[in-house]
């Protein structure tokens, strides 16, 4: 019997992240995608999360220069 694997398709994003009050803000740029957190390490992590989110919806819209 044959099994069918599914395609991996790496991908990879930029994050601008800028100090907002007592907050640091996460930004993806080319989903414009954000999140925060109390430190850089905590914005990126979330940013991360949020994304990954993002990505498992199937109407979800990957720029065609992110996909590999």
């Amino acid at each position: 019997m044959m099994q069918i694997l599914p395609k991996v398709i790496e991908l990879q994003f930029s994050a601008v992240i800028n100090k907002e009050e007592k907050f640091w803000v996460a930004l993806c740029p080319e989903l414009d995608i954000a999140s925060q957190g109390e430190s850089i390490e905590e914005a990126i992590k979330n940013l991360e999360e949020a994304i990954n989110l993002y990505l498992e919806d199937e109407d979800a819209k990957i720029p065609e220069q992110n996909m590999q």
